[in-house]
């Protein structure tokens, strides 16, 4: 343990001495970005940055009795819908929990008010089953996750 000890901390302190970490030092610090209007407006944002979502929390449904094809049906339409909103701009992000609960996963929608969410949600097959139910919450927050999905589309190998 102890030989890890050191090795990290050799490690550490050759590249804090080296030429490299020595220009990055002396180097001036970067100058941040110009305001873009054009790309603010574009993604809804106020003089913040940021714009109103509403986050959906998804939770296990009363009807969790469906059997194993109803379910792979359900998760398919659930998908293929969650695909749907995104490519029209309204669903900014979504993605399961992992710990297998009664909260099942969370939606972020791009709309001003809960009711203009519930309708999206409520365009879910799996909601609509009774399989999740949600709730809702007005957020605030970085109009850049209006753009997340296209990063995502360049790191995701596959699409579900």
């Amino acid at each position: 343990m102890k030989f890890l000890v050191v090795s990290l901390l050799l490690a550490l302190l050759q590249g804090i001495s080296s030429p490299a970490a020595a220009r990055d030092a002396d180097a001036e610090p970067a100058a941040p970005p110009a305001f873009d209007a054009e790309l603010a407006a574009e993604l809804g944002a106020d003089d913040y940055g940021m714009r109103r979502f509403v986050v959906v929390l998804l939770k296990s449904g009363e009807r969790r009795d469906h059997d194993a094809e109803t379910v792979a049906e359900l998760q398919r339409g659930h998908l293929d819908n969650m695909r749907r909103l995104a490519d029209e701009g309204l669903l900014v992000l979504a993605g399961p929990f992992l710990d297998g609960g009664e909260r099942r996963g969370l939606f972020v929608f791009a709309v001003d008010s809960i009711e203009e969410a519930e309708k999206l949600a409520a365009s879910d097959p799996a909601i609509q089953a009774g399989r999740l139910t949600a709730e809702f919450w007005p957020w605030y927050g970085s109009a850049a996750l209006m753009r997340l999905g296209a990063i995502h589309e360049r790191v995701a190998r596959e699409k579900p």
